[in-house]
Formats: C-alpha cells, sequence, structure tokens
C-alpha cells in the first residue's frame, strides 16, 4: 500500500495561502486538526483530504460565514450552506451594501465640504427678538416630518378659522420640552399674530416678552447634523460670558416643503441668553 502524502505545516500553508498562525488557530476551536502531531518534535502534518477542507473554509468565509457557522456546517457534512443559510446571507449583503452606499455619500460630503474650507455654521449673529403675540400650539410628534405636515394642515387651517393675521415681519419658531432625546418630541409651535384672539382646542394665544440678546446662527442641511452646530453655539456663549436665558428657538425657514436637497435645508437656531 502507497504512503499517504502528508504536508508539514508550512508546506500546508504556502498550498492553502494562509498563514501558519491561522492554521495554529483553525486547530484550537477544532475546525482544522492536523492528522499527526509527531510526538518528539511537534511536527503537524496534514494530508490531502485537508486541503479540500481548507479551500472550503476559505471560500465560506469569503462569502460572510463565520468561523463558527462553518464549523457546524462541516460538522454535519456537508459542503455548501443550504436555501435557508443562502438566502440570510444574501439578505444580509443588501443590508451591507446600503450601508456602505450611506457611508460613500457621507465621505464625499465631508471631502467636498473639507476640500473647500466650509463650515457646518456660519457666524454668530447677536440680536434681539422683540415681543410679540403668538399663535401657539403644542403637542408630542414622532418626528419632525410630522411638524411638516401639522403646519399646513391643521395648525393654518385652524388660525385662518380663527381670524388670525400675520403682519410682516412674518416670525413663527418652534421650541422643544424634552428633557431628553427620544420619541414623542414634546414640541410648541409660535406664529407671530397682530392681536391675541379667542383659545381653542387647536390654538392658544400667548404674549411673549422681547429677547434682549440671542444668539443666532444658520444651520444648513440634515436636522441629525444638529448637534455639531450647537457644539459651536453653545462654545460661543460660554467663552464670550453668556448665560442660557431660554430654550433655544428653531425657526424652520427652508425644508422638506420648499427643497428637494437635504443640503439646502435652512434652519436659523435662536439661542436666548444673558450676562
Amino acid at each position: 500500500m502507497k504512503n499517504k502524502i502528508k504536508f508539514k505545516i508550512g508546506e500546508f500553508s504556502k498550498l492553502c495561502q494562509v498563514t501558519v498562525k491561522t492554521l495554529r488557530y483553525y486547530e484550537e476551536v477544532g475546525l482544522l486538526v492536523p492528522v499527526e502531531v509527531d510526538e518528539w518534535t511537534g511536527y503537524r502534518y496534514y494530508d490531502i483530504s485537508q486541503l479540500r477542507r481548507m479551500n472550503r473554509i476559505v471560500y465560506l468565509k469569503q462569502l460572510g460565514f463565520s468561523l463558527e457557522e462553518i464549523g457546524e456546517l462541516l460538522e454535519d457534512g456537508r459542503s455548501y450552506p443550504n436555501p435557508d443559510q443562502l438566502k440570510r446571507k444574501v439578505e444580509s449583503c443588501k443590508q451591507e451594501i446600503e450601508h456602505l452606499m450611506w457611508r460613500q455619500t457621507e465621505l464625499l460630503r465631508l471631502e467636498n465640504m473639507l476640500h473647500k474650507q466650509e463650515k457646518i455654521m456660519e457666524k454668530v449673529v447677536k440680536k434681539s427678538l422683540p415681543a410679540r403675540i403668538f399663535a401657539t400650539h403644542r403637542r408630542k410628534i414622532d418626528s419632525y416630518q410630522e411638524l411638516f405636515n401639522l403646519c399646513p394642515n391643521i395648525i393654518g387651517p385652524e388660525m385662518q378659522r380663527l381670524g388670525c393675521q400675520c403682519p410682516a415681519p412674518e416670525y413663527c419658531f418652534t421650541v422643544e420640552y424634552n428633557e431628553e432625546y427620544g420619541v414623542d418630541i414634546d414640541i410648541e409651535f409660535f406664529e407671530a399674530v397682530a392681536e391675541r384672539g379667542k383659545d381653542s382646542d387647536l390654538i392658544k394665544f400667548k404674549e411673549l416678552p422681547e429677547v434682549p440678546v440671542a444668539l443666532c446662527v444658520n444651520h444648513y442641511g440634515a436636522y441629525e447634523k444638529m448637534p455639531e452646530t450647537f457644539a459651536e453655539l453653545y462654545a460661543y456663549a460660554e467663552t464670550n460670558g453668556y448665560e442660557v436665558s431660554e430654550q433655544p428657538r428653531f425657526c424652520h425657514i427652508d425644508g422638506i416643503w420648499n427643497k428637494e436637497s437635504v443640503d439646502e435645508w435652512l434652519t436659523e437656531i435662536q439661542l436666548p441668553v444673558k450676562r
């Protein structure tokens, strides 16, 4: 009977194009154990059948299967995953592709911003906010998308029914009262009106006093990027010796209702302060 061909670990490593370190790890976890270990020298030997097994392990790893999944599959005597396993991997690939496409878009946007030396926010401007009478509406919403449907379809018609007049210059904003981040955004919408009307179930009238000093900055882009603008705005306030006196106001100037590109969305953040 002819002797079976055997390979030392270094030879086997070169044939399979994997490192010796990897082979030792596969042995440790029981995925590919040498057919023989010399008790005197400690040399490890692999045979022909293990070349095929190693090739299968490498191939399945390239397909995204974990070593644990590969081990279970080989223990069952199967060379390939079953249709359900393949279907799950295909779905996982789709999700990874979507995430990579999002990451690519963000990287290109950041590269463009740095190339043009653009800043996330423009220069902070100090201005006063005049005392005005406001028609207000407060409720909890799940997202800003709901707000931009609420304004034209519920708040607007109700203000019209109540006979509200909005004199120039028009001034509207929102204030958030949430104590922490999460769903159910506690938000109040304010729109300046000529005179106080009669409260209804949807609209309440309030008079706000003048804000002598507000630090104002324009935020361009998605609302998810606002923390970056807030970091700069609050740093400016602290550096210049200001204390925050009220909740910030959000004046949504451009958004999903009139701009196709998220990059063109414009929100002025007004931060009332005092010394």
